[in-house]
């Protein structure tokens, strides 16, 4: 069975929010349509489905990072200012997304809130580790593109160094038929 560690992340990530669609708990809230993801942001993202893809994301950065909170995950979708002249400094993201994408996610019963020691946050239940690792399941049975045209570009480079190599062949007889009728 494959974990998210043996997969791509941007193609999981995307196969999650699908997935997540289907799920009643994790709908986009009203103001979701205007609102920046922060504060580095000049405008709302153009995806229609960026919440669906944001709650994936973080329901994946809470499965890596262990116990998380809205805080670190901030500082994780944060970016830098475009100032003008001015140096550019970083922001973090928006808290009010994140929490909400927690809460939606605890409804389903996909993280949910543990104090380990000193460290306190949400982590993923066992019912969410499964829902990830299916999906990466079902991605390490389908077979990347990329492989393919890797293969195609090596054969074609193949057939180019062959071409390149026969002119100079043919070049290196003919200098040295002259060189033999020169002397």
């Amino acid at each position: 069975m494959a974990t998210m560690y043996d997969v791509d992340s941007q193609e999981m990530i995307q196969k999650a929010a699908e997935e997540l669609k289907k799920i009643p708990e994790i709908k986009p809230p009203e103001w979701a349509k205007f609102v920046k993801t922060g504060v580095h942001k000049e405008r709302p993202p153009a995806n229609n489905d960026w919440w669906f893809i944001r709650t994936a994301s973080v329901m994946r950065a809470v499965y890596r990072l262990g116990p998380v909170g809205v805080s670190k995950l901030r500082t994780k979708y944060g970016g830098k200012k475009n100032r003008g002249v001015k140096k550019e400094h970083f922001y973090k993201g928006s808290g009010n997304i994140l929490r909400k994408a927690l809460q939606q996610l605890e409804k389903a019963g996909f993280v949910k809130f543990v104090e380990k020691g000193v460290h306190k946050g949400r982590i993923v239940t066992p019912k969410g580790r499964a829902f990830l690792d299916k999906i990466a399941t079902q991605m390490q049975g389908i077979k990347p593109k990329h492989e393919v045209k890797v293969q195609e570009k090596v054969e074609v480079k193949k057939e180019i160094v062959e071409v390149a190599q026969e002119p100079k062949a043919v070049k290196k007889a003919e200098v040295r038929a002259q060189i033999k009728s020169a002397i």
